[in-house]
């Protein structure tokens, strides 16, 4: 039997404004640099610059606006434009202190490229350069070669027609895995270990016992079972941990020491916030850095009040003109107020975060953040909780006491013993805290880590300290096992 049912939903359409405006307010700054610097390519209007009475004068000719045009989308009807609290805090666009440290970052080569460079270096034929260059092209972004050379030959004859026997490509592998770094086309993490070992002083007692461990107690030296080790290289427990510590210099990733993936020739994280104390006051500032004041065009404005004086006289020609300055006009001034928008929005924000979390960031101690979700903030400055997460996504806050993402100072929370509301991030310091001081010998386990934040206050089960153990990076009690 059908049925038939009258149902009204409410839709919105964003218009083309809408969605650059939150695609603008998404993006971090050294996106934002880029995406200002294509806006002033492609809009002859737009200038670099900051005019004096430039923006009262945007103000007075958005007046001449068409009803059609201002119907079409207001920023204000879209996103809430207020004003900036001050809560307790010095907030400004810009700050004047030049003393902002600089971002380090790496800039150069890929990581193939620098190792393909090698291969000029090496006496090889035709044939073995081919093999070298397939073999470079499957070795990952931390320095291994984690596909099986039979894989590889397979490959080669099915994509270029060319047979090759695994001798062939072991003879050329071993040829790359005297690159450098040292490591560089390890199959796995012991043989990595190896190749860098063989390449110290094997006459110093050291480098030589550090030798035999990775070459014949791999998996003890992994397992830290180092009573095994003691016993069957019949040495003392001295000579195994200096050997130890030579084997903890070495570099697991070595691919890590050559710059980037294939996919990125660098790494550059600049902060879109500068947090500074100064005699016990926080002062925020928008990271202005390379991101320029914007401004219409005096020549392209008089140009458009002079085709428009003379309207009714005017040629095709000129009245083509005239709509295409009027169009570009638009299209700038919208870009400027939504640039003004997003600096707006995420100072409201970034402020309602540094009210919340006052006691965090005047002494950075993790202990003081607050459980703090992104409702908690959407609350405090009356935007919505996906406007929020907009702002918080992707962004770097630069404080007096390290660059962190606007995404760590938000976390559950929970309660103690006596009621109070904890963060699960206050949770995961102790619990960093009770690890990093533990006796090495004699390693926490997850049960006792447990029992320790019980007493405390903190009512954890175990296997959420392990979830919370395997979230800082830790290993397990036995793999923390130290001499």
């Amino acid at each position: 039997m059908l049925k038939q049912r009258l149902q009204q939903k409410l839709l919105q359409k964003l218009s083309p404004q809408q969605i650059q405006m939150i695609k603008l307010l998404e993006i971090p700054a050294i996106q934002l640099e880029q995406r200002i610097k294509k806006e002033l390519e492609e809009n002859p209007v737009l200038e670099e610059g900051n005019e004096e009475g430039s923006f009262e004068e945007q103000e007075d000719a958005k007046e001449e606006q068409t009803g059609d045009q201002q119907d079409e989308f207001s920023l204000e009807d879209y996103m809430q434009d207020d004003d900036i609290p001050s809560y307790r805090f010095n907030a400004q666009n810009y700050s004047t202190d030049d003393r902002r440290e600089e971002i380090p970052f790496s800039l150069g080569s890929t990581f193939r490229e620098q190792l393909k460079s090698q291969l000029g270096l090496r006496n090889l034929n035709e044939e073995e350069e081919i093999l070298a260059e397939y073999i470079l092209g499957n070795i990952d972004d931390d320095g291994y070669l984690r596909r099986d050379l039979e894989a590889i030959a397979d490959d080669l004859a099915f994509s270029t027609g060319q047979e090759a026997s695994y001798e062939s490509l072991h003879a050329v592998l071993m040829v790359i895995q005297k690159f450098d770094p040292a490591g560089i086309g390890a199959r796995n993490l012991q043989e990595c270990l190896l190749l860098q070992i063989e390449r110290k002083d094997l006459e110093n007692p050291v480098i030589l016992m550090a030798h035999k461990i990775i070459k014949n107690h791999f998996d003890e030296f992994t397992n830290k079972h180092y009573n095994k080790i003691i016993h069957r290289l019949n040495i003392k427990e001295e000579e195994l941990k200096v050997a130890l510590e030579e084997i903890l210099r070495l570099n697991p990733k070595p691919g890590g020491a050559m710059g980037d993936s294939q996919a990125k020739s660098f790494h550059h994280i600049v902060p879109d916030f500068i947090l500074e104390e100064n005699e016990g006051v926080l002062q925020l500032y928008l990271n202005s850095n390379n991101v320029p004041e914007l401004r219409l065009s005096r020549t392209y404005s008089d140009m458009f009040e002079s085709y428009s004086a003379n309207k009714a006289s005017a040629s095709k020609d000129e009245k083509d003109a005239i709509t295409f300055v009027k169009q570009k006009l638009d299209s700038a001034k919208w870009f400027i107020d939504a640039i003004r928008q997003r600096q707006n929005t995420m100072l409201l924000t970034m402020n309602a975060i540094l009210e919340y979390q006052e006691a965090y960031f005047f002494e950075g101690d993790e202990i003081r953040m607050r459980p703090m979700i992104l409702k908690d903030i959407a609350d405090m400055t009356d935007l919505d909780i996906s406007t929020i997460s907009r702002v918080a996504n992707s962004k770097y806050i630069q404080t007096h006491f390290g660059i962190y993402p606007l995404k760590y100072f938000f976390s559950e929370g929970m309660q103690t013993e006596s009621g109070e509301e904890v963060s699960t991030r206050e949770i995961k310091k102790i619990l960093q805290d009770c690890i990093e001081s533990e006796d090495k010998r004699k390693p926490l386990t997850d049960d006792r880590l447990s029992a320790i934040l019980n007493e405390k206050g903190y009512h954890i089960a175990r296997r959420t300290v392990a979830k919370y153990r395997e979230q800082l990076g830790l290993p397990v009690a036995r793999l923390r096992k130290e001499l």
